[in-house]
C-alpha cells in the first residue's frame, strides 16, 4: 500500500501532537482570566442611568441613612428601590427645578415608576437574601463596597460563586456588629463597647468575627457552603 502523507509531513504532525496539548491549556489560561475578568463580572462598570442618583453625595456628604431608601433591607430578601415619593420628600424643596431631576417629576406626576438599570445582577439560579446577611452582621460595604464614595453606582464584587463560598468557609473574617452594619467607615479596632458584656469588643477581626459568629448563630462552614443553601 503506498504512503498516504510524504515523509516531509512528519515534522508538522509532531508539531500538531505536541502543541495541542499547549493550545488547550492556553485557552483554558484565556477563558478562565476573561471569566475573572472585569469586563465578564461588571466590577467597577458604570451603568448609565435614567437620572444620576449619587450616593457619594447623598450617603457621603449628606449622611442619608441606607434604610431611608431601602427600607426593606433588614426584614425582606431584596433591597427595595425606593419609590418616587422617597425622593420627592426632599426634592419638592430643593432643586424642584433642575433638569437633571425632571424624570423624577415626571414618574412622580404621572405616578409611574422610574425604570432603573440594575447593577447588581445576580443568576436567577442564585437565591441570595439581604435581610439574612444583614441579622448575621454582614455589612453594606462588604458587598457593596464604599458605595458612599461612588457619584455613580457600580458594582464592587464580582459575585462569583468562588466569591461567595470564601465568605461562606471563613464568614469570621468579614463578621461585624449590627450597630456597625451600616456604617462606611467601620473598623474593628475602633468597634467601641461591646452592649452585651459591657466591655470593649476585640479589635483583631478573626476574635471579633469568631465572637460575633457564635452570638449571631452563624451556622458551620459545611452546612454553608452546601450547595442548597444557594441553589434552591
Amino acid at each position: 500500500m503506498p504512503q498516504i502523507f510524504p515523509k516531509a509531513l512528519n515534522p508538522i504532525a509532531k508539531m500538531i501532537v505536541l502543541g495541542l496539548p499547549l493550545f488547550a491549556g492556553a485557552a483554558g489560561l484565556t477563558g478562565a482570566a476573561f471569566y475573572r475578568s472585569s469586563y465578564a463580572t461588571g466590577v467597577n462598570e458604570t451603568v448609565p442611568q435614567p437620572v444620576a442618583f449619587s450616593h457619594a453625595h447623598h450617603v457621603g456628604q449628606l449622611g442619608i441613612h441606607c434604610v431611608y431608601c431601602h427600607t426593606s433591607v433588614e426584614r425582606a430578601g431584596s433591597a427595595n428601590i425606593p419609590p418616587t415619593k422617597t425622593c420627592m420628600n426632599c426634592h419638592q424643596q430643593i432643586w424642584q427645578g433642575s433638569d437633571m431631576l425632571e424624570p423624577v417629576r415626571d414618574s412622580y406626576r404621572d405616578d409611574k415608576s422610574i425604570e432603573w438599570i440594575r447593577v447588581h445582577n445576580l443568576p436567577h439560579y442564585a437565591y441570595f437574601n439581604h435581610s439574612i446577611h444583614v441579622a448575621k452582621g454582614v455589612g453594606c460595604a462588604t458587598c457593596h463596597g464604599r458605595i458612599d464614595q461612588m457619584n455613580l453606582t457600580m458594582q464592587h464584587s464580582t459575585l462569583l460563586m468562588e466569591w461567595c463560598i470564601a465568605c461562606h468557609r471563613t464568614p469570621e473574617k468579614y463578621l461585624r456588629p449590627k450597630e456597625h452594619i451600616f456604617n462606611m467607615q467601620y473598623d474593628p479596632a475602633n468597634a467601641g463597647i461591646d452592649p452585651v458584656t459591657g466591655q470593649p469588643y476585640p479589635t483583631d477581626q478573626k476574635e471579633l468575627g469568631l465572637l460575633l459568629k457564635e452570638r449571631y448563630r452563624v451556622r458551620d462552614a459545611v452546612t454553608l457552603t452546601n450547595c442548597s443553601m444557594c441553589h434552591r
